[in-house]
């Protein structure tokens, strides 16, 4: 018997498998690929909502978390994951510059928020009203991440590359039984794809779609992020990503003309240069109404786990929450209200 099954490997299962491992635990991966969300994350830590310029949820507790864990994985995988890199926002409006230095002065917000501001001096970018600079900001390289992680799984037989049969699943007293697997719990980590688990569909996970484009803009010449009603991350080589559109109806992983025009169109308030898209993402983003993760054990059969909804800000959230889930399932301490799945209980029964 070994100890865990873990289904899917996206931010939420790598974060989990590498508590797993830390612990000396054995345990198998299920992955099939069927889930984009991971691969077409934009993957920025930043812990400002820069909508509105106020603080990301527990965002010092997470990035305590999650920077040591990113680095202890660069060392591990042996390669480079994460990049520092600046976070600028673009302001429409001195009233959108007041609205900052109101908003850094707020001692959550104070060592995020820079209070000098930057006069842009590049000619490719539209921003009459300066920009803004994020402290304590980065990227992390999904792509080179998942492949990274899942090369190293299969090189220690650790993965199946097959999609998991949820009729195969057989529950026992405290134990699971999955076809020739015998494992005392199992963990789903499968992102949208949790919408056809038969034993946490009922959570009101809400997934919502988002795209991305690629662009190639030689003269743009900026190695920061640069916000405005889009994003513009930088990727080497004059390639840029522009995200994000929201789409909560949608539930594909299709590419659309509505996406490419309404991002077209954002951008062109943003840069005055040519450029060329060359690529289009989409994936479904693992949403939930009140913006908290999915977190818990099933209500009766209690070695069944779920780890999920971790939205938009996956990089940041997923080492603590899985750090979180670990220690719940093996030193029975207790889940935080705001992540625990009990809190649907008493609206939505299984």
């Amino acid at each position: 018997m070994i100890d865990y099954i873990v289904v899917g490997l996206g931010l939420a299962g790598i974060a989990f498998c590498e508590e797993l491992e830390a612990a000396g635990k054995e345990f198998v991966v299920f992955e099939d690929n069927s889930q984009h969300s991971s691969t077409v994350a934009g993957g920025l830590y930043n812990p400002v909502i820069l909508k509105r310029f106020t603080a990301v949820w527990n965002a010092d507790e997470q990035l305590a978390v999650a920077l040591p864990f990113y680095k202890a994985l660069e060392k591990k995988l042996g390669k480079k994951i994460d990049e520092k890199l600046p976070v600028a926002r673009r302001f429409a409006a001195i009233e959108e510059q007041n609205m900052w230095f109101e908003a850094s002065d707020k001692p959550k917000l104070t060592k995020y928020l820079d209070a000098n501001l930057i006069e842009n001096t590049n000619e490719a970018i539209i921003a009459p009203f300066a920009l803004g600079k994020v402290n304590k900001t980065g990227r992390i390289l999904t792509a080179t991440l998942l492949e990274s992680y899942r090369n190293y799984l299969e090189k220690n037989n650790q993965l199946r590359k097959e999609r998991f049969q949820y009729q195969d699943l057989l529950i026992e007293n405290d134990s699971v039984q999955y076809q020739n697997i015998q494992a005392k719990k199992i963990v789903f980590c499968e992102g949208f794809g949790i919408k056809q688990n038969p034993y946490f569909s009922y959570l009101p996970l809400n997934g919502t779609k988002g795209e991305l484009l690629f662009i190639k803009a030689p003269n743009l010449k900026i190695n920061y992020v640069l916000k405005s009603s889009v994003f513009l991350i930088p990727q080497g080589n004059d390639i840029y990503t522009v995200g994000a559109t929201y789409n909560w109806k949608d539930k594909t992983h299709n590419v659309t003309e509505e996406a490419k025009a309404e991002l077209v169109e954002k951008l062109s308030k943003l840069i005055n240069c040519e450029y060329e898209i060359i690529d289009q993402v989409a994936g479904i983003r693992p949403t939930v109404k009140d913006r908290r993760p999915l977190v818990g054990t099933h209500p009766i059969n209690t070695c069944m786990a779920v780890l999920n909804g971790l939205g938009t800000r996956g990089v940041m959230i997923g080492p603590t929450v899985a750090k979180q889930l670990y220690n719940h399932l093996e030193n029975k301490a207790e889940l935080p209200e705001d992540i625990n799945i009990k809190r649907f209980e008493n609206v939505l029964k299984p």
